[in-house]
């Protein structure tokens, strides 16, 4: 089995990426399952021609995007994307769009098909901080989760996919009084939320939701 695992490069100003600095601690293999990393730009379109290329080249039955969410103190398992771009900062080559749809032809919303509440209780159980996640935004976090779902829905239905946003790194805190984990702690959620993941279709009901 080959799992696509991607990660951004740094963006709105930071010189690193805990996303895709995570993504290349992450083991080459999980199991029996071979791990695709691939660095994707933070560009709107760009970004998901990146994965499109890198499914055709390499059939993964699974793609699992990551990204950072500065400020947030979980690794947060996004899911839902929703087809629309409205950025509040332009993207690493200066497109800004605004409130336009990601696909004309698309659903209004694409939910991940990961077994996203067994992947956050898997962490939280080897004491990872870990939840789930009900938005991600509408940056280009959200148009590659909504784009990956759209290409499960449109060319590539026995693909499985899914988004995981993390914190920043301390590195990147440097003593300010924001949310971080250690990147190791990062990659070691991955890890499990990718063997959970794989080793689960269905996910289970319990308390996951948000008020706000």
């Amino acid at each position: 089995m080959k799992v696509l695992l991607t990660g951004f490069d740094p963006f709105g100003g930071e010189s690193i990426n805990p996303a895709y600095e995570a993504v290349k601690l992450v083991r080459d293999k999980i199991g029996q399952c071979e791990i695709i990393k691939l660095e994707i730009p933070t560009v709107f379109k760009k970004s998901v021609e990146c994965i499109e290329d890198a499914i055709e080249k390499y059939k993964p039955e699974m793609v699992l995007a990551i990204g950072q969410a500065g400020g947030r103190a979980t690794i947060a398992v996004e899911r839902v994307g929703i087809n629309v771009n409205d950025a509040r900062i332009p993207d690493n080559e200066g497109n800004q769009p605004i409130d336009e749809v990601i696909f004309e032809d698309g659903n209004t919303a694409y939910f991940s098909n990961l077994p996203i509440k067994k992947m956050v209780k898997a962490m939280q159980e080897q004491h990872v901080p870990a939840s789930v996640s009900n938005s991600a935004g509408t940056y280009v976090c959200n148009h590659v989760l909504y784009s990956i779902m759209y290409l499960v829905d449109k060319k590539y239905p026995q693909m499985r996919g899914g988004f995981i946003h993390v914190p920043f790194i301390p590195d990147q805190v440097k003593g300010r009084e924001v949310a971080s984990l250690p990147v190791e702690t990062i990659k070691i959620g991955i890890e499990i939320a990718i063997e959970t993941a794989v080793h689960n279709l269905k996910d289970e009901k319990f308390v996951g939701g948000s008020i706000f």
